[in-house]
């Protein structure tokens, strides 16, 4: 059975931009994903926005799971958010903690993922289908890794149905993380995050502030190649289409792709793993 294939965006801040994601999505439909994604800024951010692509993805018939942030969120707030997605049919959400914008003192009413995925069980029973974050290679601000994998157990036995890994270039992080899950009686799917590469540069950037870690093998030959684009572009296309296979061949119940609002990459990547024929 072929693993399921979903895709992320973020909300676009342009007219322009809105029409570009609107024909990235149209080239990623091809391949049957079981959803899209869209992130939520910090603290709510983008709030409006977020429900606006949300509203397109599922007029054009594709389930949509918007993402839902606590940090900065009342439960006032959250609790009209749900009513509106549950009204307008959406039933998948991703819970997650989220960050606390630049200059805002007030983290909200709730603390922890654990503590949203909690209050939206209570309020909507299980209309919803909830995925939250999981962190393969420890969540930076964990003190332990035991430390993580009880935070992630708290989301599951507050009623998670899945989880989503932060993006990670090291398939054993990943098997060694779901064996520990698994000892800990965590059953849930963990889909595997992939961010594709299409830039040497910005690629370190995010791994920076994630916590995420580049091999040094790969980060080397990334370096050796320069400004040269198109070797980059192809060195990550192989990279990451292997980590894909390998990541199925230890039995990930999916992927999703982190897309930065770009089809070119994950496309490619899914049409290399031969599921582009995949209907989810």
């Amino acid at each position: 059975m072929n693993p399921e294939i979903s895709f992320e965006f973020f909300p676009p801040q342009s007219a322009e931009g809105l029409d570009k994601l609107r024909a990235v999505r149209a080239k990623l439909a091809v391949v049957g994903p079981s959803f899209f994604s869209v992130t939520y800024g910090a603290g709510g951010s983008t709030r409006e926005r977020t429900f606006d692509v949300i509203m397109e993805i599922a007029a054009e018939g594709h389930a949509a799971a918007p993402h839902l942030s606590c940090i900065g969120s009342t439960r006032t707030g959250i609790r009209e958010i749900l009513n509106t997605y549950r009204a307008n049919g959406i039933r998948r959400l991703v819970a997650l903690r989220g960050d606390l914008p630049s200059g805002m003192a007030d983290a909200g009413e709730f603390r922890y993922a654990n503590e949203l995925v909690e209050f939206i069980r209570a309020e909507t029973g299980d209309t919803f289908r909830i995925e939250v974050a999981a962190y393969p290679e420890w969540h930076p601000q964990a003190k332990t890794p035991r430390e993580d994998l009880l935070n992630f157990k708290r989301k599951v036995a507050a009623g998670a149905d899945a989880a989503i890994t932060q993006f990670f270039y090291n398939a054993d992080a990943y098997a060694h993380f779901v064996t520990e899950a698994r000892a800990l009686g965590i059953a849930i799917p963990i889909v595997p995050g992939i961010m594709p590469i299409g830039s040497f540069s910005k690629l370190a950037r995010f791994a920076d502030n994630s916590g995420a870690e580049i091999p040094r093998w790969m980060r080397k030959k990334f370096e050796s190649f320069g400004d040269d684009s198109d070797s980059i572009r192809a060195f990550g296309l192989d990279v990451v289409t292997e980590l894909c296979q390998r990541l199925i061949d230890l039995g990930a119940p999916g992927l999703h792709f982190y897309t930065l609002n770009q089809s070119i990459l994950s496309l490619e990547i899914v049409r290399r793993l031969g599921l582009a024929t995949n209907t989810g």
